[in-house]
């Protein structure tokens, strides 16, 4: 017997996965969304707000998932002990693969599931796309909403006679000329994915849509499992002003570390926030978000402190025992005004998007 499809969405606890639960909420209540977050034992206070008001709107629970769920310590204690203290870092993200993806991957087992991730219209990362055949990720606030692993299947130019035929299934209008025309081009050092990507998008995104439909029913993708399916019919693009108004108008409003706090400088003022939802010691925050977690949660810093040990600390190249040294601190609230100043002549209209570039971090919790 057929398993019936699930479909999935992991609430990180910041803006973007909860703006995507309430946007799928609101506009396909129809899809029968499980919710789960997964639980580290060190995220901060106001994830937790935003878990609770965001069930609310919902009328649905979150499930909450953690491993070592049998242990007298939480999730991230307990590996720590495991790794014999060395802590997770760009190089060894053991936390991700632990604390993130093991307990969502035990969560869906076997069942083929679509799971909803929240990747912005404005945003590159590509966003988590598992290795289980029976994972599928999909992207709503996207014009296309398919994984990078679906297109590049789809544009394959082995593919072109198949999706040519597709096309002439479902296109019934004068556009299908031009439509041929751009599949049956084979892929080129002038003529690359994403131009054609794009073309095939401008010349209808439903149709594409279906198309893609269509012919994953040919494969073993969860969604071949489905007679229809909702969000083929979807040409939202959200950017990161959507979220913002998505939050505020729904009333579960902005998680509070977001909220910019001022500081002051010799007389230069500033301002600093968190960037992102995840554990207080994450090692992707910028240098700026460590000085917000020092003044804003000095318990918190303090406890972060103490994991540092052997030679394991959570920057490279410096512990936070150095890290609080006033004329540290200092040197980073000046460059961070500096490059605030700055962000106008920048390519980017977003300053957070400014800074995480200046500092060459990444998201740790891309998958959700």
């Amino acid at each position: 017997m057929n398993k019936k499809v699930r479909h999935v969405l992991g609430i990180s606890g910041g803006k973007d996965s909860a703006a995507l639960a309430i946007y799928l909420h609101d506009k396909h209540p129809d899809l029968d969304i499980e919710y789960y977050f997964t639980d580290t034992g060190k995220e901060l206070n106001e994830i937790y707000d935003v878990l609770d008001r965001l069930e609310i709107y919902l009328g649905k629970k979150i499930k909450r998932l953690r491993v070592a769920s049998n242990s007298h310590k939480d999730p991230f204690d307990h590996h720590l002990d495991l790794y014999r203290g060395y802590l997770p870092s760009t190089t060894a993200r053991w936390c991700t693969k632990k604390l993130k993806l093991k307990p969502f991957e035990d969560f869906v087992g076997d069942d083929p599931v679509i799971s909803y991730v929240g990747i912005r219209a404005d945003e590159e990362r590509k966003g988590y796309v598992s290795t289980k055949s029976n994972i599928q990720s999909i992207f709503p606030f996207r014009r296309f909403i398919w994984s990078l692993d679906v297109l590049n299947k789809v544009l394959d130019d082995k593919n072109i006679p198949v999706i040519a035929k597709l096309y002439q299934e479902i296109v019934k209008n004068n556009k299908l000329d031009r439509i041929q025309e751009t599949v049956i081009r084979p892929k080129s050092i002038n003529f690359g994915f994403t131009k054609k990507l794009n073309l095939l998008l401008d010349l209808g995104v439903t149709n594409f849509n279906k198309v893609v439909f269509l012919f994953l029913k040919t494969t073993q993708y969860p969604i071949s499992k489905l007679d229809d399916y909702p969000l083929l019919y979807n040409e939202d693009e959200l950017l990161r002003d959507d979220i913002f108004s998505l939050l505020e108008n729904s009333g579960v409003g902005i998680p509070e570390y977001y909220k910019k706090v001022e500081f002051e400088v010799d007389g230069k003022k500033g301002e600093y926030s968190r960037s992102r939802s995840g554990c207080y010691f994450c090692f992707f925050q910028q240098k700026i978000e460590w000085v917000w977690l020092l003044e804003q949660h000095p318990d918190l810093f303090k406890k972060a402190m103490q994991y540092e040990k052997d030679g394991f600390t959570w920057m490279d190249n410096e512990s936070l025992n150095d890290f609080i040294k006033p004329a540290r601190i200092k040197k980073i609230k000046e460059d961070h005004i500096k490059r605030t100043q700055n962000s106008k002549n920048s390519k980017s209209p977003y300053l957070l998007d400014i800074l995480e570039e200046a500092e060459g971090i990444a998201c740790a919790n891309c998958f959700i």
